[in-house]
């Protein structure tokens, strides 16, 4: 295993289960300390903040506390995020549960980037790797509408803030990830098999990601191979984005 993170401190968001999950394995094995920031503390223990990131003073209160701790925060992977089944398409979805998604899965991100920024710049240096998705590049007939305008919101912001902080030795990048076969995802596609199918036809390659494919991903832009990188919407969709037709 590469040790390209050594000594470093990242603070994960939603690191307690699914893509977060095996983000913190995977910088753990490549030399970093991992705060793991998410509402249930992380089934093999580790350095846990209890936060909900859709809480400001909790998000401030989170990297404040890692910065007085540990002197540092050089990575943040702010990767919290929900997929409520009452989102839906746009005809079906109330009020309600549009405000709830777009508060945990951009809001969120909003509040770590705003207040991770600062400890970064003071360093002259550091990694933020958004969460958004190849949905926020296409467009689906089978529509999450909260979901896909939360994540298309975080691509925006993320390279906004990409180029506004490039010659401050800040990177910020917008990860997109295809299907991934998370918990989360699995469920969802258990109770509804013809949606996965759906969607499965779709895939060049014919299967979701697993977890730590795409954390291989996430740790790469974190680490210095990815120095000339900022700004970007780094897609890791095993071919979805490219695709015309699927081999049969």
């Amino acid at each position: 295993m590469l040790r390209r993170l050594e000594g470093r401190v990242a603070v994960i968001t939603g690191a307690s289960s699914g893509i977060g999950a095996a983000t913190a394995k995977r910088f753990t094995e490549e030399g970093a300390h991992v705060v793991h920031a998410d509402l249930n503390p992380p089934p093999d223990g580790g350095d846990f903040v209890k936060c909900d990131v859709s809480v400001e003073d909790e998000v401030k209160a989170l990297f404040d506390g890692v910065v007085q701790r540990h002197g540092r925060v050089d990575i943040a992977f702010n990767n919290a995020g929900i997929s409520p089944p009452d989102d839906d398409s746009i005809l079906d979805t109330g009020l309600e549960a549009w405000e709830r998604v777009m508060k945990v899965n951009a809001t969120s991100v909003y509040f770590c980037c705003k207040y991770v920024l600062p400890h970064m710049l003071a360093a002259g240096k550091g990694s933020i790797i958004n969460t958004a998705s190849f949905v926020a590049l296409l467009g689906a007939a089978t529509s999450q509408i909260a979901y896909t305008a939360s994540k298309g919101a975080v691509l925006s912001m993320s390279r906004e803030l990409g180029v506004q902080f490039a010659r401050s030795g800040v990177r910020v990048n917008a990860l997109c990830p295809g299907p991934v076969a998370t918990p989360l995802l699995m469920e969802l596609f258990a109770k509804d098999p013809d949606r996965a199918a759906r969607r499965l036809v779709h895939v060049p390659m014919g299967r979701f990601a697993e977890p730590a494919e795409i954390a291989a991903a996430v740790a790469f832009l974190a680490s210095d191979d990815a120095s000339f990188i900022t700004a970007s919407q780094f897609v890791v969709d095993g071919g979805i984005t490219g695709a015309y037709v699927t081999p049969l």
